[in-house]
């Protein structure tokens, strides 16, 4: 199993609020949001850490360079329009891949509960994509779920409705078919990952949803502030 993070955003939530540093270099409880992400992906089972950065983020590739994290970082520098354009150039450019865990570098979460994640879907081989979800929802524009009792995803949907009470959480697992349907959503001009999200329902892919308590996306200093008190509550906070 290969594991990424999805680096190349601009950040520019943050940047209008006064931060300058890189998001990825954001710190939560002391430790970057991108270094505690390869400490626990080292924590269950990492080889190695694959992640695709932007050129203009020279801090971000100095960190990642200069730094040890207790496993090899491979980087990837490209401007991409989106989080899609993002993944598709990791999964282009690992061609061998049969499954991979990919996820944004704002996703905060458990590391007990990501373990767990990790481990069924090792376990759950039929899934064609297994998606991190929860039901805390925080995000400007979520994504809501609907699953079923084996936990199987039965709908991506905009607008939130009696039985979508879950969202989507930037955490995802892929296979073979998964990626495959990536890159055929890139080359027809899509470009926004829950459209991408929707197209494996679509094709009648195997998707499958892991609840966490809470995910925070780390989009302003306000976000911050509530993942550094999650983290704090469940005894996480400072833990790499």
């Amino acid at each position: 199993m290969e594991f990424a993070i999805i680096a190349a955003g601009q950040g520019s939530r943050l940047k209008n609020e006064g931060i300058e540093l890189s998001k990825p270099l954001l710190p939560i409880c002391g430790i970057a949001m991108i270094e505690r992400l390869i400490r626990i992906f080292a924590k269950n089972g990492a080889a190695r850490v694959h992640v695709i950065v932007n050129s203009a983020s020279v801090d971000l590739r100095d960190f990642l360079a200069n730094n040890d994290f207790g496993v090899p970082i491979h980087p990837y520098v490209f401007d991409t329009e989106s989080s899609l354009h993002s993944l598709g150039e990791l999964l282009q450019a690992n061609p061998s891949w049969t499954e991979c865990v990919v996820t944004t570098t704002d996703t905060i979460f458990s590391e007990r509960e990501f373990a767990n994640y990790i481990t069924q879907f090792r376990a759950r081989k039929s899934a064609d994509a297994y998606m991190g979800i929860t039901s805390f929802i925080d995000d400007e524009s979520p994504l809501y779920i609907a699953m079923d009792e084996s936990h199987q995803i039965e709908l991506f949907s905009d607008v939130k409705t009696q039985n979508t009470t879950l969202v989507s959480g930037g955490i995802y697992g892929l296979r073979v078919r998964a990626a495959q349907v990536a890159h055929e959503q890139i080359q027809s001009g899509q470009s926004r990952m829950r459209n991408y999200q929707r197209s494996l329902l679509e094709k009648s892919l195997v998707v499958e949803g892991h609840i966490f308590h809470k995910i925070v996306d780390v989009d302003h200093l306000s976000d911050q502030k509530q993942a550094e008190a999650y983290l704090m509550e469940i005894g996480e906070c400072g833990k790499n």
